[in-house]
């Protein structure tokens, strides 16, 4: 009966050590490709969109300034609002 335990053990090993001497072999193998690209930096991320939010008041600045200067009448002033803000 020990004789049967024994050779389990030795093809487990077997088994065991032929997976791992595998594994070594192909890692060796895919090494050079793992670590292709990776010396540059990645791209650094565009900067974030203004919000619509800012769009409309940055516009709204703007027609301010511009009614302010006497470039636009009440009229205008008043349909260029409305037309930004989606009235």
């Amino acid at each position: 009966m020990g004789f049967v335990r024994r050779r389990t053990r030795r093809r487990t090993a077997l088994v065991v050590g032929g997976a791992a001497y595998a594994m070594g072999r192909n890692r060796g193998r895919n090494q050079g490709y793992e670590d292709q690209g990776y010396d540059e930096p990645p791209p650094a991320p565009p900067p974030p969109a203004p919000s619509a939010g800012e769009n409309q008041m940055d516009e709204l600045q703007r027609l301010a300034t511009l009614h302010s200067q006497g470039v636009l009448t009440d009229e205008e002033f008043t349909a260029a609002k409305a037309k930004v803000l989606g009235l």
